[in-house]
C-alpha cells in the first residue's frame, strides 16, 4: 500500500482481527469522481447509510478491473486519499442498468434515497466515465452491483 494512512488504518485493523493476518492488502480508493461526491460518499458510509455501491462493467472492462468478489476489502478514503474507514464486500450482483430498483437505489443511501434520484447521479456518473472509452451508457448496460459492511 502506497497510501501512508490506509497502510496505518488496515494495521489496526489487523491489530483486532488477527484471522485476516494473511489476507491480501486492500486496495485503497474513494467514491465518486470529484472532490464534493468523494467527500460526501465516505461521510454515508460513515454514518451507516451507504452500503452499497455500483460499477458499470464496461467502465470495469475498459480500466482492466476485477470484479469486486465477496469477501474483498478496500480501505476507503476521502478526495485528499485519508483513509476513513475499511469495508468488506458482501454481496455481487450483476443486473441491467433498467432492473436496478428501489431497494438497491436505498441500499446505496444517496440523496434522498429514491430510484429517480439514483438513475439521475447514476447515469450522469456513467456518461462522464465511459466518455473516457467513447461510449455511451445504455438503458442495456450491465451494472456490478456491489453490497458491503463497514467493518472498520
Amino acid at each position: 500500500m502506497e497510501n501512508a494512512s490506509a497502510r496505518n488504518m488496515w494495521g489496526d485493523y489487523l491489530d483486532k482481527h488477527l484471522e485476516h493476518a494473511f489476507h491480501e492488502a486492500p486496495k485503497t480508493d474513494f467514491f465518486g469522481d470529484n472532490e464534493k461526491d468523494a467527500n460526501e460518499l465516505v461521510s454515508l458510509i460513515l454514518r451507516g447509510e451507504k452500503k452499497a455501491t455500483s460499477h458499470s462493467l464496461l467502465g470495469l472492462q475498459y480500466r482492466k478491473e476485477a470484479l469486486p468478489k465477496i469477501g474483498d476489502f478496500l480501505v476507503v478514503t476521502n478526495w485528499e486519499k485519508e483513509a476513513k474507514c475499511i469495508i468488506r464486500t458482501t454481496a455481487v450482483e450483476l443486473i441491467p442498468y433498467f432492473n436496478i430498483n428501489e431497494t438497491h437505489a436505498a441500499l446505496e443511501g444517496e440523496g434522498d434515497k429514491s430510484l429517480a434520484y439514483w438513475k439521475k447521479v447514476h447515469w450522469d456518473y456513467y456518461t462522464r466515465e465511459l466518455k473516457a472509452f467513447e461510449r455511451v451508457p445504455r438503458e442495456s448496460m450491465i451494472i456490478v452491483f456491489e453490497e458491503f459492511e463497514r467493518v472498520f
